[in-house]
């Protein structure tokens, strides 16, 4: 099965509830019913970055596959990067259901998901086995987070960290989902700084580390952890999770329910930080553009603000795997429009 023809059984999919249309999603590209994008990867999409060598800047958002459970067919899509998790050292249920809602006429989901995964050990099982069979030159990212009950950020981040080290291409601190109490208090200087410091201590050598960040901080609370994240020692930032806000003129029944709102109404929310964030580094924090990515033009937006990758997650819901190699396709035709030969030198374009 190609990933087009996949993408066309999506209306049969999307009649189910979410939650178990996802865990189908899951089943069906570990049975390889989601295909393989076959197409060389285009010289003027790769990006050298952290160290790292990217063949294109499109990548997979952590919380599609949390568990490792589809790594392989995932690298398999066309991809750059493939970020799995959230994984938290101890299995985790996550919050009642429902707490995944699709929000069709707006093109966005809300979720209230709360780190449901299946705990650290069965997480690095799954990654060292997928990472055998991965997509050559696709790389792959560990988000990790800690448990709502019993957690010691300063012991839980800094043992994650060690132990994704062996199997991951780099490494993102989640303290920014609004699902698990507390959670966001993280990113404040002190807190942020003193997880950074622990995970410096105890793990000298480790994949390129990244902070993962929320969209609803404010001017002061940004400037704060791009601060604590240039002193602490990460290399970058993920910009941005879900937001708790909910902007004016959504139309969908869902719209009130709790939770963190992805997808097409984010857009702005997450390209404006995005944008501040990148005047804030100066160039001294590598950037991901995350949040309501759906076609070539919003990658090279995002670009454009500071980004030299962008993820994305809830419009893969609503497009299906083709999405992937049309992006590439759009990319390359909104850098050709605008004036650039590569992405490189679009990368922060909007800043000079």
């Amino acid at each position: 099965m190609t990933p087009a023809l996949a993408s066309a059984l999506l209306p049969l999919v999307r009649a189910v509830d979410p939650e178990r249309a996802h865990r189908f999603a899951l089943r069906a590209l570990r049975w390889g019913l989601a295909g393989s994008d076959t197409a060389p990867f285009d010289p003027r999409l790769e990006v050298r970055t952290l160290g790292l060598r990217f063949s294109n800047p499109i990548g997979l958002a952590a919380g599609f596959d949390k568990d490792a459970v589809a790594v392989a067919p995932l690298t398999r899509l066309g991809f750059g990067f493939v970020e799995t998790g959230t994984v938290t050292p101890r299995p985790q249920q996550g919050n009642p259901r429902p707490r995944v809602f699709r929000l069709g006429r707006d093109r966005a989901v809300i979720n209230r998901m709360g780190f449901n995964n299946c705990g650290l050990d069965d997480y690095l099982r799954n990654l060292a086995t997928g990472r055998k069979t991965t997509r050559p030159g696709v790389l792959v990212g560990a988000n990790v987070g800690i448990n709502k009950d019993d957690a010691d950020p300063e012991r839980d981040y800094p043992a994650l960290v060690a132990a994704v080290t062996p199997h991951a291409d780099y490494v993102v601190i989640n303290v920014s989902s609004p699902n698990t109490p507390g959670l966001r208090d993280l990113q404040a200087e002190a807190r942020l700084s003193a997880i950074l410091q622990a995970v410096r201590r105890t793990v000298p050598r480790h994949p390129p580390l990244l902070v993962k960040i929320a969209p609803d901080l404010s001017a002061a609370g940004l400037e704060a952890v791009v601060t604590a994240s240039i002193e602490g020692g990460a290399e970058g930032l993920i910009v941005s999770n879900t937001t708790i806000s909910r902007p004016p003129g959504l139309r969908s029944r869902w719209a009130g329910e709790a939770g963190g709102l992805s997808g097409a109404p984010l857009r702005a929310l997450s390209n404006a930080v995005l944008l501040q964030a990148a005047r804030l580094a100066a160039g001294r924090l590598v950037l991901v553009g995350v949040g309501g990515v759906a076609n070539g033009r919003d990658v090279l937006t995002k670009l454009r603000a500071g980004a030299s990758l962008v993820q994305l997650y809830s419009a893969l819901t609503y497009a299906g795997p083709a999405l992937i190699g049309r992006l590439r396709r759009e990319l390359l035709v909104a850098l050709e429009e605008q004036g650039f030969a590569t992405v490189t030198e679009a990368v922060g374009a909007d800043l000079r």
